[in-house]
């Protein structure tokens, strides 16, 4: 007895969901396309915000800018819920272990008193300004149309958060864990003069309405001023007097800028690109609040040892340049 072994190739019936193929064919989807695109709701709306009884739920007159379809502001890295976490996760294992060699060899009592100084006084109240853009970011989310977008704003807004339990996690590295580090810089945050402006400039993007105005006054303004000068220059500048051992703390914001700033540029990008009046109406806006966002940064750059006027031009500089690729 012989026994014929055959096989047979099967076509799906589809190969995508019905939304997905609408968008970009009956072909096999990306799970970045799957979970992102047109997954908000649009139609059969059960309510009207209580809060906004003229808006509707993902309305997209929340902000003045105008797009035919918000999914094209896609996000480069193409973050979805599982790429985000892997991703972060990645990141986080090389930090954990840059703390805990700081920890384990006791770098901090090695660190000169200058740089410890400097380091309490114009780092660890930025911890509030993390937390600052975290509201911030999560009311682009809160506000914006598309899922693609909302979602980009939920993961920079749970990065921010992060970022504000590293740098708690530098005071309590150099306090020994009691926490008297984190009570100072509360302190410095809401009475010292030098971070009152940042504090001010904060305060009034609260207050907005547009989320895109948001947006560009905290993820392309605030955040290119706080990360240039205070998270580069700043770790250049103490490295050179001993501190080195701090750069290592530092590096998750260092390449967490670097990785946010991908979808930042590409969001200007398209949205710059849809129209003139867009592009009109951003410009407006970086000319209301780039001036408040330089000089609140400096105003806590003056009061630490590097050359600020170096920095600051290197931050403007790069925003320029950032800015012209954008098409602005």
């Amino acid at each position: 007895m012989t026994i014929e072994i055959k096989t047979d190739a099967m076509e799906p019936i589809r190969h995508t969901y019905d939304h997905i193929a609408r968008r970009f064919g009956d072909k096999p989807a990306s799970r970045y396309q799957e979970a992102s695109y047109d997954v908000e709701a649009t139609i059969n709306h059960h309510y009207k915000p209580l809060w906004a009884p003229d808006k509707l739920i993902n309305d997209p007159s929340w902000t003045a800018i105008c797009m035919g379809d918000w999914h094209d502001v896609k996000d480069p890295r193409q973050f979805y819920y599982g790429s985000y976490v892997q991703a972060r996760a990645k990141l986080q294992d090389v930090t954990e272990s840059n703390y805990a060699f700081f920890d384990k060899r006791n770098l901090a009592d090695k660190l000169p008193q200058s740089v410890r100084d400097e380091t309490l006084n114009c780092l660890l109240p930025l911890r509030f300004a993390e937390g600052a853009a975290n509201m911030n970011n999560m009311y682009c989310a809160s506000r914006a149309v598309s899922l693609i977008v909302r979602q980009a704003f939920v993961f920079a807004a749970m990065d921010r958060l992060g970022t504000a339990q590293y740098v708690s996690r530098i005071g309590l590295l150099l306090d020994g864990n009691s926490g008297e580090t984190l009570a100072a810089a509360k302190q410095a945050w809401m009475n010292a003069p030098q971070w009152q402006p940042m504090r001010h400039y904060l305060e009034d993007v609260f207050a907005l309405s547009d989320w895109f105005e948001t947006f560009v006054a905290q993820a392309v303004l605030m955040d290119q001023y706080t990360y240039r000068v205070m998270f580069h220059a700043w770790d250049d500048s103490i490295s050179g007097q001993g501190g080195g051992d701090i750069a290592m703390l530092l590096e998750f914001m260092q390449e967490w800028f670097k990785d946010a700033s991908r979808w930042v540029d590409g969001a200007l990008k398209v949205v710059v690109a849809e129209s003139d009046e867009n592009k009109v109406l951003i410009k407006g806006w970086l000319d209301l609040w780039r001036d408040r966002a330089r000089a609140a940064v400096k105003a806590v750059a003056d009061t630490t040892s590097m050359d600020v006027e170096a920095a600051i031009a290197a931050a403007d500089a790069d925003l320029d340049k950032r800015l012209q690729k954008a098409g602005l």
